[in-house]
């Protein structure tokens, strides 16, 4: 029995009216990075993975399990093998960097407080945020502030990442390297993680660590872009 594909979305609506549903499998150990116009909708992807909210119309599964149909214990259970980075950073501006990693570990775990504080300096160090942990978010910089949401992202150390717009006014140089954390790795089938990437563009150079990179038209058909 084959089985189900990492992140599954099936005849769902996005952006224009007129537009196609979206239908796109995200196989697993790929990196898949998915572009479009502003007003195409792909931002809400990653809330109808994660059973944030419900598509109107179709359907989308993780690991072929709809979350949103799961009791919230469950749920939330469930959410922990998905990484997610929203557009921007979604740190929280009263705590620390380092804080803000710590977050899904503290409320999401039963780890221990020293267990904790380990996880979140395994991290803080995998991103290169050290120097700025203990800065709140409007005393970093753009560049600090994502590497922290990377490092968020990553503290359970997911099977599936779901990243949007995680490249925005980076360089290319970060970009790449932050792209090598999300990917966790190289194993015999590929990346360690499974990445659903979402933008309007991947910064140069990236195309040739993201598997498969596709453009959404003004009319909803996936376009599959080649370097």
């Amino acid at each position: 029995m084959t089985a189900p594909a990492p992140l599954l979305f099936e005849g769902v609506p996005l952006g224009r009216r007129e537009a196609a549903p979206l239908t796109l499998a995200v196989p697993a150990h790929a990196a898949v990075a998915l572009l479009g116009d502003e007003d195409s909708g792909l931002g809400r992807l990653g809330g109808y993975a994660l059973g944030l909210e419900r598509p109107p119309g179709g359907r989308a599964t993780v690991f072929g399990t709809t979350i949103a149909d799961l009791p919230e214990r469950e749920r939330l259970a469930f959410r922990r093998r998905v990484g997610y980075l929203p557009a921007g950073d979604g740190l929280l501006q009263n705590l620390s960097l380092r804080n803000n990693v710590a977050l899904p570990l503290r409320f999401g775990s039963e780890a221990s407080p020293k267990e904790i504080d380990g996880r979140v300096n395994v991290m803080l160090v995998a991103a290169r945020v050290t120097s700025a942990a203990n800065l709140r978010p409007a005393q970093a910089n753009d560049e600090e502030r994502r590497r922290a949401a990377f490092a968020r992202a990553l503290a359970f150390d997911p099977a599936l990442l779901i990243l949007e717009q995680p490249f925005d006014g980076l360089t290319a140089r970060t970009s790449a390297e932050l792209l090598e954390l999300a990917r966790g790795g190289e194993s015999a089938e590929g990346a360690r993680r499974t990445i659903l990437i979402t933008g309007q563009e991947l910064p140069p150079g990236l195309h040739r660590r993201v598997e498969h990179v596709y453009r959404r038209t003004r009319a909803g058909a996936l376009e599959l872009e080649t370097v």
